[in-house]
Formats: C-alpha cells, structure tokens, sequence
C-alpha cells in the first residue's frame, strides 16, 4: 500500500495543539509565545511522523522559493567543497535549500533561468567569470546578493577572508626558516583573492627588508600551477622557496619542480595558501595556510538571509588562520 504523506494536522493532533503552533514552530517565529514543554513535544512529534514541510505550498503561501544560490567559478577547484559544506549547512538550518552552479559550466544569468526564472531568495557570488553587466544584472532580479570571498569596486556587499595575512603567515614561516629568495606563483590576474594574496606576500617581504622575488601568475588550478612553476624555474637566479597562491595550484607546482629535477624541500620549499585534507597525502606532505572556509560559507548565508535588496555589507570575516607545517618547507640549501 502507498504511504500517506504526514500533514501539518497530524502533526497538531499528535502534540495536542493548533495547526498555527506547529507552523509557526516549523518557521522558527520568533514572536511565538509559547511553554518550551509545548515547543520540545511539536518537535517530538515532528520528528516521530517524520514530518516534512511541503516546500511547493509554502512559497505559493510566503511568495517566497526557500532557496539560496551560490554561484562559483569552478567546481573543480577543491577550496568550494569546503565553502559549499558551510553554505549548504546554514541553509538547513534556516529551512532553505542551496543550489550551487558555476561559471565553468554556464552564465550567471543562464544558471538564474535554469533555476526558475530567478525563484531564489538571495544568492551568494563566489565568482562568475568575465560576467559583464553583473550587477545591473543581480539588481535587476530584486533579490539580495552578496559577494563571498570576492569584490567589486562599483558596489560594497561582499564577505571576505583575511587573505592577506594569510601570504604573511606564509612568508614569515619561510623566512623564519632562513629564506630570502622567495618567489611567489600568484593566482589570476583578474581574481580578487590573489590580488590581496599577492599584496599580503609583497608587504611581509618589505617587512622582512627582503627584495620581491619571481612573481608568476597561475591558474587556479594543477595544470596552471605547473606550468607557471616551469616558466619560473626557467629564468634567473632560481628562488629557494615558493609561495603558492592557492592549493590546488600548488599540487600542479610541485610536479612542475620535480619536473625540472628538483627535490621538495632540499631544493625548493613550498607553502600554499588553503589546508584540504589531501595536502597531507601529497608526497612530501604539503605546508599550508589554513582558513575558514567554511564558516566563510556558513557566515555567507547568515547575512544573506537578513539582507534586503539594496542593502550593503562589508565584512572581514574574523576567523581562525593558522600554518599547518609539513614536510614541504625546510631551511635552504646550503
């Protein structure tokens, strides 16, 4: 025999109270007065049926779609994963579901009409290529947005990590171990994150009274990180450490050095900005700087949910940003 779906009404006659009580529980009102025995025994019974809201009814009855975007360059950069887990979480939570395309695969405006003719509440924006027009665009849609981990100069709604001090962990680890040829393999030209990471690198090298090294842009990616570390071994006075803007691009430059026949670290120490659970299975092990990906997700969502149209928000997002050192990075040569 089919099953008959649980209703709000089962519910209410479970828990003993009104069809309005379990609703307004289920929406998390925060005008609901009511005993916490009252509200402990609707979930209980909530949990009991197995009860689940039916999404489709509320939005026609709130005009809303109960669903976030978040929109990334590339799912095949690992760094999402991490950011995606956070987001995907708080929308749980807050009753929402989250739906993440990316730029790889089709337009910010392709992938708003694939989901519904924009039927999202709010969209997080952790990248969308050379998008032009991107926030006439976003106003156009009359939902609230914000940009994660990533700006734009004509409009301040953004969340970002500190990835500036994130390069300077990095550069201070190296230096600490007694390097002063230090390259950098930054990350795209146009990619907010590695501008800061690139400035975070060239102030703590002033800081350390030490000449800017090599600076090579690089894909974020394997295959990008490799070949920048191939056009950076080929010119003069060969760097003794490398700071690499971005994980993924730092497993392509560590191929890249063994490549050209040197050894990680005898010959070259590598430090990359991102801690994923693979660096730690990378031979040598992987130095990294860890960041908060995904509370940068989960912090994302919180301000989204909260955030009118029109409404601005600029926020460093004040988290935990640690080296994580293994065997990738040694005193130099010599």
């Amino acid at each position: 025999m089919k099953r008959s779906r649980v209703t709000l009404s089962d519910v209410a006659a479970m828990a003993r109270v009104d069809r309005a009580v379990v609703s307004r529980v289920i929406n998390k009102d925060p005008t609901l007065n009511i005993r916490q025995e009252t509200r402990e025994r609707v979930l209980a019974a909530i949990d009991r049926l197995g009860y689940r809201p039916n999404v489709a009814a509320r939005s026609l009855r709130t005009a809303r779609a109960h669903m976030f975007g978040l929109f990334i360059p590339d799912f095949a950069n690992p760094v999402y994963a991490e950011i995606i887990k956070g987001a995907e979480s708080e929308a749980a939570s807050q009753g929402y579901v989250l739906v993440t395309g990316s730029a790889s695969g089709a337009g910010l405006g392709e992938y708003m009409d694939r989901i519904g003719q924009g039927r999202i509440d709010g969209l997080l924006l952790a990248g969308a290529g050379d998008e032009s027009g991107l926030v006439e665009h976003l106003d156009r849609a009359a939902i609230p947005w914000i940009m994660l981990n990533n700006r734009s100069r004509s409009v301040e709604r953004y969340v970002i990590l500190d990835d500036e001090r994130a390069a300077a962990l990095a550069v201070e680890h190296l230096v600490g171990l007694g390097h002063r040829r230090i390259a950098h393999l930054a990350g795209p030209a146009h990619a907010d994150t590695a501008g800061r990471r690139s400035a975070g690198y060239a102030a703590a090298m002033r800081e350390a009274g030490l000449p800017l090294g090599p600076i090579v842009a690089a894909d974020y990616t394997p295959a990008g990180g490799a070949a920048a570390m191939t056009r950076l071994l080929a010119g003069p006075g060969r760097p003794t450490a490398v700071f690499v803007a971005n994980v993924a691009s730092a497993i392509g430059a560590m191929e890249g050095a063994r490549s050209a026949g040197l050894e990680i670290p005898r010959d070259v120490s590598i430090v990359a900005v991102h801690d994923l659970e693979l660096a730690g299975y990378l031979f040598p092990a992987l130095t990294t700087v860890r960041m908060p990906l995904a509370e940068l997700g989960r912090r994302g969502v919180t301000l989204l949910a909260g955030l009118k149209p029109d409404g601005k928000v600029s926020e460093v997002l004040a988290g935990p940003i640690e080296l994580v050192q293994r065997r990738s990075t040694a005193a130099p040569p010599g």
